[in-house]
């Protein structure tokens, strides 16, 4: 039988979450990306608690017309500026099983301007 998307995508999920731990000291940066809209969350998973989190439904990035891969660069750079005003400049990235390509790329390289280390 066939693997669908989402069946591919969890069994990539599951062997890059044995490997990517997130602490309070480098958190764990996961991206979620839906078909209109990208999600990024900070997340100690020692603590099992989410630190913080950011999504391009914030108002400051809702209101720019642009791109979709615009928008997840902007959203990158916002988690860095959030992330650094809390103390934290080094995280772990998690890709969540989405290929390293067009808006996850573009969220990390947003990230990466905000000042975080990965």
């Amino acid at each position: 039988m066939a693997v669908t998307k989402q069946e591919r995508r969890e069994k990539i999920k599951l062997k890059l979450r044995k490997t990517i731990k997130g602490t309070t000291g480098t958190p764990r940066l996961t991206v979620y990306r839906s078909n209109s809209e990208i999600y990024a969350q900070l997340i100690d998973d020692k603590g099992g608690k989410t630190l913080l989190a950011v999504g391009s439904v914030d108002k400051s990035i809702q209101s720019n017309k642009v791109t979709k891969i615009e928008k997840a660069k902007l959203v990158g750079k916002l988690i860095a500026e959030k992330a650094v005003a809390n103390g934290i400049t080094s995280v772990v990235f998690d890709r969540n099983g989405f290929l390293y390509h067009g808006r996850i790329k573009s969220l990390a390289e947003g990230a990466r301007e905000g000042g975080l280390k990965f």
